[in-house]
């Protein structure tokens, strides 16, 4: 739908311009990401004092109102579907990196800084020390590949709660030519909503955007959009903020795979719902296309075939229907059910002798840990039963 505005607005040298035609103008001879900043150099203190415009694109410093917006994501939507183009929303702590404070590093971690140092001339480093910011940022590994080869199949933006002097830097590091992100940057002072992140700074169709984060809660609007990413905790300081007993990847010295991490393999489903969405019924219409169906149907393949009960993983008191793992395992494509019965496949638990637990061994039903159901809900995949035993103590 086309929609006209007559709405009049100021520019700063006292002229007097109609959105909808300067718009169409922009659009028609550019992208729509430079049609917006043009647009906004040209209107920012006018349309920022006006009460009739909604909308905050607060990566260019303007407010526009649903209309405007309403035809720009138009306009991005064919221009994307005509470039072969989705949208990709990319968190940046714990999803793409891990950063930690100097002063925050443990004792066992003190070879990093050396080491940050003997490191500054290597274009292929992966540690970074932000002098200016008295931190250390570890990239997650194969992050420059997945970034290289996502771009060709989607319009990335980052987006974080971070400040934006830090989010600046980050983006140096991640994308130094500035040929992935150019200026869509969103961070903390961007969002239109505290402590949540929404699609309404977003230029484009919420039907063609995937976004990857490590935090679910703060996108309480847009759950059907994210796929939610297994944290990088390479610093020590990370598993202390989320109260995680076991050492840091650093720590141990150690670092996720490149082959197989959460990046490659995320980046495995990203390539997928990007064929599906541009294949579906045989090319025709694919503006009627939704990632967010493409990304359930996906997941739901993982468990599609499992009845799953649970034993001893909730408290006695609570409602297993609203449990995280109980979630998870419907996400996932598994029917789950309170009480056993033959068609159970599985038995989650984290102790072998519990009366469920030990039906399972008896009937030949897989017993699991809780790890089992995790693990194929972050990386997207269906592990082996046998990887994941549960012990007869009562230990997770």
């Amino acid at each position: 739908m086309e929609h006209r505005s007559s709405l009049p607005v100021k520019h700063g040298w006292g002229h007097v311009v109609a959105a909808g035609s300067f718009l169409d103008h922009l659009v028609r001879t550019q992208d729509p990401v430079s049609a917006l900043t043009q647009l906004m150099r040209a209107t920012v203190k006018a349309v920022q004092q006006s009460r009739q415009y909604q909308c905050h694109c607060g990566w260019t410093d303007l407010k526009l109102g649903a209309l405007e917006i309403d035809r720009l994501r138009g306009a991005d939507l064919k221009n994307l579907l005509r470039q072969g183009k989705l949208i990709l929303v990319l968190d940046l702590d714990h999803t793409l990196l891990n950063s930690t404070r100097l002063v925050d590093l443990s004792s066992e971690e003190q070879y990093l800084l050396e080491q940050a140092d003997a490191m500054k001339e290597d274009p292929n480093r992966s540690l970074f020390k932000l002098e200016s910011m008295h931190m250390l940022t570890k990239l997650r590994p194969f992050v420059h590949t997945f970034l290289r080869e996502a771009s060709m199949l989607f319009e990335m933006y980052i987006y974080t709660m971070a400040e934006r002097s830090y989010a600046l830097e980050i983006a140096k590091l991640l994308d130094p030519e500035k040929v992935y992100f150019h200026s869509k940057v969103i961070s903390q002072s961007d969002c239109t909503q505290r402590h949540q992140k929404g699609l309404d700074v977003i230029l484009g169709a919420e039907s063609t955007v995937l976004i990857l984060d490590d935090t679910e809660m703060v996108w309480q609007k847009h759950k059907e959009n994210l796929i939610v990413m297994e944290r990088y905790h390479y610093f020590s300081s990370s598993c202390r903020q989320f109260r995680y007993a076991e050492k840091s990847l650093s720590e141990m010295r150690q670092d996720e795979r490149e082959s197989d991490g959460a990046l490659a393999t995320i980046l495995g489903i990203l390539k997928r719902v990007h064929e599906m969405f541009f294949n579906q019924v045989g090319g025709s219409d694919i503006s009627s296309g939704d990632v967010r169906q493409m990304l359930k149907n996906i997941r739901k393949e993982i468990f599609a075939d499992c009845k799953i009960v649970f034993s001893r993983i909730f408290p006695s008191n609570a409602r297993p229907e609203n449990q995280l793992i109980w979630k998870m395992c419907e996400q996932l494509g598994a029917v789950c059910s309170a009480e056993i019965d033959t068609t159970v496949t599985h038995v989650v638990s984290v102790d072998a002798g519990t009366e469920k637990a030990k039906w399972a061994l008896q009937n030949e039903k897989f017993l699991v840990h809780p790890r089992w159901v995790e693990g194929a809900f972050y990386l997207w995949r269906r592990f082996p039963e046998e990887d994941f035993p549960v012990d007869k103590s009562r230990t997770a």
